[in-house]
C-alpha cells in the first residue's frame, strides 16, 4: 500500500519515500504464546502512531479482530482510499483531497470568503488546525513542515522559502501581511526572525503572534481563547 506523504512535504512536491515497513516498532515485544503472527504485526504497525505504546497497540489490534469483520474491513478500505486520494495542498501544504482532475487544493484555499491578503505561516498542519479552532484567523495559510534548527541540522536551505516567496508574489492572490505563527520555542523564534528578514526585504508586512502561548509550548495544545487572543494581538517585527 502506498504511504501517505507527511505534512512536512513541500507544497507541490510528489510523494515522499516510504519508511522501512519491515522493522518493528521500537520497544515492541512479541512474547511466546502471545498474539498470532499477523495480529502481532498489526499491533507493531499501530505502535508507530504518535502516543500509542505497546499495550495500547495490542488493545487496538485485539479490538479490530473482536469487533466484527466490518470494523476491520471498513478501516482498511478507508486507509487505502486515504493513501490514494489525500495529498498536501499544492498551494499551502495543508491536507487536501484530490479533485477529479488530480489536483490537491484544500478547502481553505478554495474558500473565496477568505482574506487572500493575509497569510499565516505555521510549522505544522496541527498548528493550522489549532488556529482554525480559535476562529480568529480569516486569511489563508502556508505550512513550512519544519523549523529552523541548527542543532538538528536543519538550515535555511531546508525550509521551503522559495515556495513561500512564490506564494507571496502570486498575482492572483497578492499578500500584504504575513503572520508568523511558529511556536514560541528557540527554533520557532529563530524561524520567525528568518522569515521576517526574508519577507521584509520583499516589502511585505511581517507580524508575529502576541505573547500568551507559553514559551516552548506547542500551538496544538494551546486553548482556543489564548490562541485567538495571540492572533488578534499580533505585533509587527522591528
Amino acid at each position: 500500500m502506498t504511504a501517505l506523504r507527511s505534512p512536512s512535504s513541500l507544497p507541490g512536491s510528489s510523494k515522499v519515500p516510504n519508511g522501512d515497513r519491515s522493522a518493528p516498532a521500537a520497544g515492541f515485544r512479541s512474547a511466546p504464546g502471545g498474539l498470532p503472527g499477523r495480529l502481532s504485526r498489526v499491533a507493531q504497525l499501530l505502535a508507530r502512531l504518535p502516543g500509542v505504546g505497546e499495550k495500547t497497540a495490542q488493545r487496538f489490534a485485539l479490538f479490530l479482530v473482536t469487533a466484527g469483520e466490518d470494523t476491520a474491513r471498513d478501516l482498511g478500505g478507508e486507509l487505502v482510499e486515504l493513501c490514494d486520494h489525500i495529498r498536501p495542498c499544492i498551494r499551502c501544504g495543508h491536507i487536501a483531497e484530490l479533485d477529479d482532475g488530480g489536483r490537491a487544493l484544500c478547502a481553505i484555499c478554495l474558500d473565496t470568503r477568505r482574506d487572500g491578503a493575509l497569510l499565516c505561516v505555521v510549522a505544522r498542519v496541527q498548528d493550522l488546525l489549532a488556529i482554525e479552532r480559535s476562529g480568529a484567523m480569516r486569511g489563508r495559510y502556508f505550512v513550512l513542515g519544519r523549523l529552523l534548527s541548527p542543532l538538528e541540522g536543519v538550515g535555511a536551505e531546508e525550509l521551503p522559502l522559495e515556495a513561500l516567496r512564490a506564494r507571496v508574489r502570486d498575482p492572483e492572490q497578492p499578500v500584504r501581511e504575513v503572520l508568523v505563527a511558529t511556536p514560541p520555542s528557540v527554533d520557532g523564534e529563530a524561524t520567525a526572525l528568518l522569515l521576517a528578514r526574508e519577507l521584509g526585504a520583499m516589502g511585505i508586512q511581517v507580524t508575529r503572534i502576541a505573547s500568551g502561548v507559553p514559551h516552548g509550548g506547542d500551538l496544538e495544545f494551546a486553548d482556543q481563547v489564548t490562541l485567538g487572543r495571540a492572533i488578534e494581538g499580533r505585533k509587527s517585527f522591528g
